[in-house]
């Protein structure tokens, strides 16, 4: 899935934090500063102006050029007011959140629910359904996993047995028309970490461009959006290797409308008996996703991508060979624990070699 709802995030555990696509603004990696601590400078023929801060248990970044300092100011503080709005809709962390009060209501009564958390558990039905049961909201019933800095947790095989049969997308009763959602059993739970962040950068990336900001980047723990270009050229997005993370796996751009969105087993993990355990969840078995350490997909927009990252570590390369098959224009790299680096036609047009 992704880092983000995790819970609370310090500013020394989002930069030591490892994500596999990483932006690339000039020669170099993503400089920037501590979290709140924003760097401007004057470019030509626009001011350009960055800016990171903690969110969704990660650290969001953007990169953006407009005609004036000022504008650019307002502009990313308001994209990050409307980030930190949504998060506070969606975050299971937060008991007053529209996902934790659809949680206390399980087996009640179905819970009104925002549109923009609507829409994202739509999305999640229909990523559910296309994967086949390999991306489940629901997986928030298995609540005895914990993956936070000091608080790793292994579930006995009884805990995992109780608790998966709550886990089904079948489940999650969602009116459109009513505007409401409820889960049928009490028990179940949503946890939208695979599916929230990508509509959240989007929506901080609508605000910017609602705001007359042509050219900009967010770049949430790996998962990174642009539109236009950065001083007159594409932007770039380094992919790194899992399980080396100092070597790039080879350099994607995107012109104009773009999206680089990032899964893997690297993300959140802790070692038990020299097994790595991290926070992709099989739905099916209730453990961890086995065979696929990291995905990386490459489109024109998160409609064509959310939620497909996590799926795929579910599935593995077979999957990945079939949505490429089945959407072209979906660029998608699979790392695997062999080793192994697949590709498809599509990303290996766009993949240049990583130059030092």
């Amino acid at each position: 899935m992704s880092l983000s709802f995790s819970g609370p995030a310090s500013p020394s555990r989002t930069r030591r934090s490892l994500v596999m696509a990483l932006p690339l603004l000039g020669c170099g990696l993503w400089g920037g500063g501590l979290p709140g601590s924003p760097s401007a400078w004057a470019g030509s023929p626009d001011t350009s102006l960055r800016d990171s801060r903690s969110l969704m248990g990660t650290r969001v970044d953007i990169a953006a050029q407009g005609p004036d300092a000022a504008l650019l100011r307002n502009a990313l503080d308001q994209a990050y007011a409307e980030m930190q709005r949504l998060e506070a809709l969606m975050s299971r962390y937060r008991p007053d959140s529209a996902v934790s009060l659809i949680n206390f209501a399980a087996g009640i009564s179905p819970v009104a629910v925002p549109p923009e958390v609507m829409a994202v558990l739509q999305s999640a039905q229909r990523v559910s359904t296309a994967s086949q049961g390999a991306f489940d909201v629901t997986i928030g019933a298995l609540k005895t996993w914990q993956f936070g800095p000091g608080a790793h947790v292994l579930p006995t095989d009884r805990e995992i047995a109780q608790q998966l049969p709550l886990v089904g997308a079948h489940g999650l009763v969602l009116d459109a028309r009513a505007g409401t959602a409820f889960l049928a059993r009490r028990g179940m739970a949503l946890d939208l970490g695979g599916i929230a962040k990508l509509p959240i950068l989007e929506a901080g990336l609508g605000v910017l461009r609602a705001l007359g900001v042509q050219n900009a980047m967010v770049n949430g723990g790996g998962d990174v959006l642009a539109e236009g270009l950065w001083h007159g050229r594409p932007w770039r997005v380094g992919l790194r290797d899992p399980r080396a993370p100092e070597r790039l796996l080879g350099v994607v751009t995107v012109k104009g409308a773009g999206v680089v969105a990032s899964s893997g087993d690297y993300e959140r993990y802790f070692l038990s008996q020299g097994q790595r355990m991290h926070h992709v969840l099989n739905p099916r078995t209730g453990r961890p996703s086995a065979g696929v350490h990291g995905v990386s997909l490459v489109a024109s927009s998160v409609a064509a991508v959310n939620g497909l990252g996590a799926a795929l570590m579910v599935q593995g390369k077979a999957a990945g060979q079939a949505l490429a098959r089945k959407s072209p224009d979906v660029g998608v790299l699979m790392a695997g624990a062999d080793g192994s680096v697949w590709t498809s036609p599509s990303m290996a047009a766009r993949l240049e070699p990583a130059v030092s």
